[in-house]
């Protein structure tokens, strides 16, 4: 119990969710879209002014959000002013131990459920590995509703986009979503009720494509 008292031992000791899978996977309620939202990444958030016009994502480096998971606690109030936010996409990446690749999905969802009780919208960002992931990768995960993933990097190699494509259809098997907000390039292959969300990097070049014009 002291040990309890003065860590955070895995964020246990703030809340214990029902889980699904054999895994014990939080699980997420389903998020409707409402459309004309500006999605920025996690590390923009603080500075950002208009939240309540904004979405927040994390498709970015997991080094710049992990500090979510240890320190949930000083970002809800924060998080609570925007309009939507994606659960925080901790990597699954193939040449990852499985072991590994489950507990950042649980982080993912216990993230999520525990800003979903503080009231917020929150939208399931959908990531897998290889196909023997499909056992748990979507496991808490609400079907009938909006979802987000990403296609960066998945079109480095064939075998990357042939990896993506086996996933996303299963995605779509399993969960049929209402809504799929993606996050980079759209293979033509995929399927679904897409809406695209550019990079926030397109938003500056922009600005300096303009500015070079004018």
């Amino acid at each position: 119990m002291i040990y309890r008292q003065a860590k955070q031992y895995e964020n246990l000791q703030k809340r214990i969710f029902d889980g699904a899978g054999n895994f014990g996977i939080p699980q997420i309620y389903p998020a409707t879209y409402e459309g004309n939202c500006e999605f920025i990444p996690f590390n923009y958030a603080k500075s950002c002014k208009d939240r309540e016009n904004k979405g927040v994502h994390f498709f970015i480096d997991d080094y710049q959000f992990n500090r979510l998971w240890t320190n949930i606690d000083c970002y809800v109030d924060m998080l609570s002013q925007f309009q939507y936010v994606m659960t925080p996409d901790f990597s699954t990446y193939t040449d990852f131990p499985r072991a590994i690749q489950i507990y950042n999905h649980y982080r993912k969802h216990w993230v999520g459920a525990y800003l979903q009780e503080a009231g917020i919208k929150v939208i399931p960002t959908i990531s897998w590995s290889t196909p023997d992931s499909f056992d748990w990768c979507f496991d808490g995960e609400a079907t009938h509703g909006c979802v987000a993933v990403s296609s960066v990097g998945a079109a480095n190699s064939k075998e990357k986009k042939t990896l993506f494509l086996a996933g996303y259809n299963a995605m779509l098997e399993r969960l049929r979503p209402e809504t799929i907000l993606f996050y980079g390039k759209v293979p033509e292959e995929c399927e679904g009720n897409i809406v695209h969300i550019p990079p926030f990097s397109d938003r500056f070049a922009e600005r300096k494509r303009v500015s070079v014009m004018g």
